[in-house]
């Protein structure tokens, strides 16, 4: 048996109702609060950027595909191309490669009773499927006119600002470069969606593709271009590189989504750093707590080290009492800080208690994601660190001397 861990064991059972035993219940406390504000914060972390990506994913998918066009932000109408049925089917069966879908956009005024704004109206064909992060209320645009539809989706905040309701028309005026006059279609609000992003909602409107074409005096075969979701937004821009360099000819491009609104994904990424200076305070926090406890512990027990010094035992092996101490009560309060971290991570999954201001941060609840590669490397991060860290107080022990605590008793 190892005579260190079997003293260092029996001690911390022996010490109920001493001061040693309030020493212990504070370090495994603030261990426990520690680890688990480190889980929290890197759930919430987590959380706060996976659902802000899928709502950028939601009505622009992971992928496009169109004609390159340096100064396409500054563009009115992108410039079409030709649906390709068969470059559709080999991306469909690219793995990972969950919906390829033609689409044309439009900027366009909706105006309703004097009230005027601005949308990028995008056409998606009747076998397009949304996403399910985007919540919709009243009907589905009908494609069942042979011409084209005559409904539109709008946004919620959209509809707020112009008064409107689903089943309400309303006018679209199409600008022409150099023509006098817009060019006006009479269209129903079928429905409202709502993605909580308000750059997105406030951007985008959704109608049928033949529409846009109709506007664009495009022919049926002619689009904006592809967008392509994937079941896993890792694989993007591997994917688009590759459709790049195999299937694609000059002028013809692919962009991810990084690509298109890199502000927006650059912004997320300042969120890992925030994590990283959360995992240090907390880690710091719990290597001190633990490093006062057991240089209390030692202090207290300064006897019991020198009656073992004068027993024979090595400083190594009395060091190992110490640091066993300490591995003990930091596995007891990272174990305690998970289970109290991923009980608050389940209830909110669960209940959404802690709300948010959809206005400020894009969501109605604090968002939570558990990655357990995460919550390993807490718990396992701060067992290393806080092992480590403790041979600075066991030094201590190297003071302590025979002959003077063991003269009083």
């Amino acid at each position: 048996m190892n005579l260190s861990f079997f003293i260092a064991r029996r001690y911390l059972v022996k010490q109920k109702g001493t001061f040693s035993s309030f020493i212990i219940r504070l370090a495994i406390v603030a261990t426990a609060l520690s680890v688990a504000v480190m889980i929290v914060a890197m759930a919430i972390i987590s959380g706060f950027q996976y659902t802000i990506r899928q709502k950028m994913y939601s009505l622009q998918g992971h992928i496009h595909i169109e004609l390159y066009n340096a100064n396409r932000s500054q563009s009115l109408t992108l410039d079409p191309i030709k649906w390709d049925p068969a470059l559709v089917s080999t991306l469909q069966h690219m793995q990972h490669v969950k919906q390829v879908s033609a689409f044309a956009a439009r900027p366009t005024i909706v105006q309703f009773h004097g009230q005027m704004e601005g949308v990028l109206l995008k056409g998606m064909k009747s076998d397009y499927h949304y996403s399910k992060d985007i919540s919709f209320t009243g009907k589905p645009l009908d494609y069942s006119d042979t011409a084209y539809s005559k409904d539109i989706l709008l946004s919620e905040n959209t509809a707020d600002k112009l008064n409107v309701t689903a089943g309400d028309t309303v006018h679209l005026y199409f600008l022409e470069g150099g023509a006098k006059f817009p060019r006006i279609r009479k269209v129903r609000v079928a429905g409202l969606f709502h993605t909580g992003m308000g750059e997105m909602d406030n951007y985008f409107g959704l109608g049928d593709i033949r529409l846009i074409q109709r506007v664009n005096n495009w022919q049926p075969e002619q689009i904006s271009g592809y967008q392509m979701e994937l079941d896993n937004e890792k694989y993007a821009d591997t994917i688009a590189n590759t459709i790049f360099e195999k299937y694609l000819q000059a002028p013809m491009t692919s962009y991810t989504m990084r690509d298109i609104y890199s502000g927006v994904f650059d912004w997320l990424g300042t969120q890992d750093v925030t994590g990283l200076i959360m995992l240090v305070i907390m880690s710091v926090i719990a290597i001190i707590n633990l490093a006062s406890s057991l240089m209390i512990l030692i202090v207290e027990q300064s006897r019991m080290v020198g009656l073992l010094k004068a027993l024979g035992m090595g400083l190594q092996k009395m060091q190992g009492i110490f640091l066993y101490h300490a591995g003990i009560i930091a596995g007891i309060g990272i174990l305690l800080g998970n289970v109290l971290a991923l009980g608050l991570c389940w209830l909110q999954l669960k209940t959404g208690f802690m709300t948010l201001s959809e206005e400020t941060y894009y969501m109605k609840q604090v968002p939570v994601r558990i990655n357990w590669w995460q919550v390993v490397m807490v718990d396992a991060g701060t067992l290393v660190l806080c092992l480590l860290c403790m041979w600075l107080p066991t030094l201590y022990i190297r003071r302590v001397r025979p002959a003077q605590v063991l003269q009083f008793k």
